[in-house]
């Protein structure tokens, strides 16, 4: 007669599987921690020491904002808006400029760090800061004076990397920031001469110039666009109210 094979649940049965087997485990482990250093600490007594590449809650330095959007754009959880605030500069006897800044709702945020990664001026940062728990939900929602940080060296992600057109060529260094270079391209017979792309942008990079005259007479007038002082922040693209603007990867 063939012989019938014991199931794994049938082996683990009796007083081996319940009894002996949890005790020599218990028992490793005891000598084991009694031996060695303990592998937890008394927190909130005692915490651990924070790796220096360690990414906890965003934080903003304020003045080095310029209210680009891009952290809002590229967050994955989409935990980031802009609002309007009161600028922290402001002259004596006059009201402060109105001025936007983001806002992150911790409570959604991953900690990915992507923020400080695509910010053009380093103005958005991470944190050492992981002890967030609140009693409500909207003490977790970070307003831009909230999210201030003294930014100190270590906060700051960079992105190294080349360009795809730079791969196969030799003596290219890697260098921070050009995903920047992205720029955008105007389609002429879409646009409407309305100035909203050189009102809006937030660096300044974009004049409007005249190019003749139109059938009525009137200026006909086109972007013009300086790549030094574009970040690629799709402000331009996002405000055009005829799609004229389009980003246009840079190879």
């Amino acid at each position: 007669m063939a012989e019938v094979q014991k199931t794994r649940k049938d082996k683990e049965l009796g007083l081996t599987g319940f009894i002996l087997k949890p005790m020599l485990l218990t028992l490793k482990q005891t000598i084991k921690s009694t031996i060695h250093r303990p592998q937890t600490v008394q927190y909130p007594w005692e915490k651990i020491v924070l790796p220096d590449v360690f990414r906890g809650r965003p934080g903003l330095i304020f003045d080095k904002c310029i209210g680009c959007g891009i952290c809002m754009r590229i967050c994955p959880t989409r935990c980031i808006d802009l609002v309007t605030v009161d600028d922290l500069k402001k002259e004596e006897g006059k009201p402060a400029e109105k001025v936007k800044r983001p806002r992150v709702n911790v409570g959604r945020c991953m900690m990915c760090g992507y923020c400080a990664e695509y910010c053009p001026t380093n103005a958005m940062i991470v944190t050492p800061e992981y002890e967030l728990a609140s009693w409500t939900r909207e003490d977790i929602i970070y307003d831009p004076y909230k999210l201030q940080f003294p930014g100190v060296p270590g906060n700051e992600v960079h992105i190294i990397e080349v360009l795809p057109s730079e791969v196969k060529k030799e003596g290219v260094v890697p260098r921070p920031n050009t995903e920047n270079k992205d720029l955008p391209i105007l389609e002429e017979k879409k646009c409407i001469s309305c100035s909203r792309c050189a009102k809006d942008c937030p660096t300044e990079a974009i004049v409007m110039k005249e190019f003749g005259v139109n059938e009525k007479g009137r200026p006909i007038k086109r972007p013009v666009i300086d790549k030094e002082k574009c970040v690629s922040c799709e402000t331009c693209v996002e405000v055009c109210p005829k799609d004229a603007l389009t980003m246009s990867e840079v190879l």
